[in-house]
């Protein structure tokens, strides 16, 4: 097991980046997929195949939440976990085809195979029953995988492997029940939260890399000239603001609440763990309008080019609103004008060039960003004026970079450093961030 110094556990280790090198290369299966197949039925495909890519990476992250990734019992289960996934990356783009069958049987064994390995080594111990009935539902949903494989209709082996994303979507909200084991409680789940937030940034920034990677060779196989130049450079910015909604400060003060937080099993689960998969997917989709952008800037929109361009920044800013609602307790409004202005956008698309739209939807995307950073430094400045009329307190601990912690004399909404409030808590004698 991990030891953990004061209920907190170690950084994310070297070898756990070694691990997310084969989920860079299955990001990057997954996008070109899409590319190859941009229409309802591929973009369905591709769901189910990033489900599968997502599940067997997040269960992992949980397994080295728990158990210490250097010791050679555990890294030599994290190996055997990369070859799978190594392979099953390789076969996605013949899931749905004559690669079925490998696909499902190694994504099977890297779930079955992994909890196996830990409800063994828990028998005896506290986390035993939960690992045991884990293993119970994941293996259920393996079955349903591994049928769906060996059935030649796509659309039959689709509907099989839905319902198998359905009983591992499930699970975790029945807490694993299993007739005669009980049932798991999120409190049950006493994870490192620093650590689980960091894992699932580091996953973020993998998908963000597969946008940076598509940039630059794509523009590398194409002519220099002004059009091509610009489209490249729209697609960068676009990602740089990406980066910087989910990275400028939510992402540590969210880190920092779950780390603190009674019950941060809880907030694994919803904010993490759920909250992330459209965030991933919504990259995962631009990478793909950026190339298809950066390579035909001029000329036609397509359908498909469309729902890429404006799909995959509504679905990032949305899974962005619903994981600043699970941690903060609030959606911002911000975050729903930019989808209502991506969603307007459409309507005038189709008379728009590739080039035009791109940075039409990357302009939206910048302003966000840059309501994000005005928010930030007015909740300074408002803490700041807060602390030079009242009583600032001298063992107030801030929880987020750059604030200022004081002590407020009447009860109001506290806001988080991306400009929202938590209507749960008030401001009162405890030390809060002020807003």
């Amino acid at each position: 097991m991990r030891i953990r110094d004061d209920g907190q556990g170690g950084r994310v280790t070297f070898f756990e980046l070694f691990f997310d090198l084969v989920f860079v290369f299955a990001i990057t299966q997954l996008s070109h997929g899409l590319l190859e197949h941009l229409t309802w039925r591929g973009a369905f495909e591709t769901l189910i195949l990033l489900m599968a890519v997502w599940w067997a990476w997040m269960y992992t992250c949980w397994t080295t939440n728990w158990f210490d990734p250097d010791h050679p019992a555990v890294r030599i289960m994290l190996v055997g976990v990369m070859v799978a996934g190594l392979l099953m990356a390789a076969t996605l783009p013949g899931a749905f085809g004559s690669r079925g069958l490998w696909f499902a049987a190694t994504y099977a064994t890297i779930q079955v195979g992994r909890t196996l390995f830990v409800a063994w080594v828990t028998r005896k111990h506290a986390l035993g029953n939960n690992f045991q009935r884990v293993l119970t539902w994941l293996s259920a949903a393996s079955a349903l995988w591994i049928v769906g494989g060996l059935v030649d209709d796509p659309w039959q082996r689709a509907l099989l492997w839905v319902a198998a994303i359905a009983v591992e979507q499930a699970a975790p909200w029945f807490g694993f029940l299993v007739p005669g084991l009980g049932r798991s409680s999120t409190r049950d789940w006493d994870i490192d939260g620093a650590h689980m937030a960091e894992r699932c940034q580091l996953f973020v920034i993998i998908a963000l890399g597969e946008s940076v990677l598509v940039t630059g060779a794509t523009i590398s196989g194409l002519p220099v000239d002004a059009a091509h130049v610009a489209a490249f450079a729209t697609a960068f910015v676009g990602s740089v603001a990406l980066w910087w909604i989910y990275f400028d400060h939510t992402a540590d003060v969210a880190a920092e609440r779950i780390a603190a937080s009674d019950d941060p099993g809880r907030l694994g689960r919803s904010a993490y763990t759920f909250m992330h998969i459209p965030m991933v997917a919504g990259i995962i989709v631009g990478a793909v309008a950026d190339e298809l952008v950066i390579a035909h800037p001029s000329g036609h929109v397509s359908g498909g080019m469309i729902a890429a361009s404006l799909g995959g920044p509504m679905l990032f800013v949305a899974g962005h609103a619903l994981f600043k609602r699970v941690v903060f307790g609030h959606f911002t409004v911000a975050r729903v004008a930019t989808i209502l202005g991506l969603a307007a956008l459409a309507l005038v698309a189709g008379r728009l060039t590739p080039l035009v739209l791109s940075l039409a939807t990357t302009l939206i995307i910048a302003a966000l960003a840059l309501w994000d950073v005005r928010a930030y430094h007015r909740t300074r400045r408002e803490a700041e004026a807060a602390a030079a009329l009242g009583l600032p307190s001298p063992d107030a601990t801030v929880h987020a970079p750059d604030a200022v912690a004081v002590r407020v004399p009447a009860p109001r909404p506290e806001a988080d450093l991306s400009g929202g409030a938590y209507p749960e808590a008030e401001l009162g004698g405890e030390p809060r961030v002020a807003d």
